[in-house]
């Protein structure tokens, strides 16, 4: 029996903390919840550590001010339903695509490679982000947090983005920002390149350098990028070293 073709075909891109800084908007939106709590505003970097397993965790998080926090049904409800109407109220206010997104995306379609955005974020507010940013038509496929029954870093976003792309998990690679990418991109058989733009849970992201999977640890995306077109140009979507 032949062995799979791995030859790189695609790049799946995580949006928060790596396409774009989303984390004032939904500092905004998370501290508009917590005042209805009576509860004081947290700084955007306290939220923004937050940010990584898709806005059910994160209500949890921002309502008792931990990484570990959780709030009874009731609560969770009515927080749930006031971070969603503020969210959808602020969603692209301030949020920004890092420097050389735009750069970053049109170097992987020149080196003909189908691009999904992978996300726990919600459709909801995914695409009309992606759209309100004008990047919703560089990509082939977009995969929601809501879109499969388990968010990163479960694989199962991974498998639906290269499912939609055509591809198999070994011709894809991963580009990400946080130990929830690493550990879906392991899962899902595909290297993965992350980013120092990103929030990582509050972690500092060189704390998986050397973690399975992981071929570098690089600035911003416009780097990410460039590594995983050497790769797709290396013919294989293995492993590289770090640099």
């Amino acid at each position: 029996m032949s062995a799979p073709d791995a030859t790189l075909r695609a790049v799946l891109i995580d949006l928060d903390g790596t396409l774009m800084d989303t984390a004032p908007d939904i500092a905004m939106a998370a501290n508009r919840m917590r005042a209805e709590f009576g509860l004081a505003a947290l700084p955007v970097a306290r939220v923004a550590s937050f940010v990584g397993k898709g806005a059910d965790v994160l209500v949890h998080r921002a309502l008792t001010d931990a990484i570990d926090g959780t709030v009874d049904e009731a609560t969770y409800a009515r927080g749930r339903a006031a971070f969603f109407r503020h969210y959808h109220a602020v969603n692209g206010d301030a949020a920004v695509l890092f420097e050389g997104a735009r750069a970053a995306l049109a170097q992987l379609r020149g080196a003909d490679l189908r691009i999904a955005c992978v996300t726990n974020k919600a459709r909801e507010f995914t695409v009309p982000l992606l759209e309100r940013m004008q990047v919703a038509d560089r990509f082939d496929a977009v995969v929601a947090g809501d879109d499969v029954r388990e968010k990163k870093p479960h694989p199962a976003l991974l498998l639906a983005a290269c499912a939609q792309l055509g591809v198999a998990p070994a011709q894809a690679a991963m580009i990400g920002d946080s130990v929830n990418d690493a550990l879906a991109a392991r899962a899902a058989g595909m290297p993965v390149v992350l980013v120092e733009t990103g929030y990582n849970e509050g972690e500092s992201v060189h704390s998986l350098a050397g973690s399975p999977g992981v071929g570098a640890i690089l600035p911003r995306l416009v780097d990410a990028a460039a590594w995983v077109v050497d790769l797709a140009r290396g013919g294989r979507a293995e492993q590289s070293p770090q640099r």
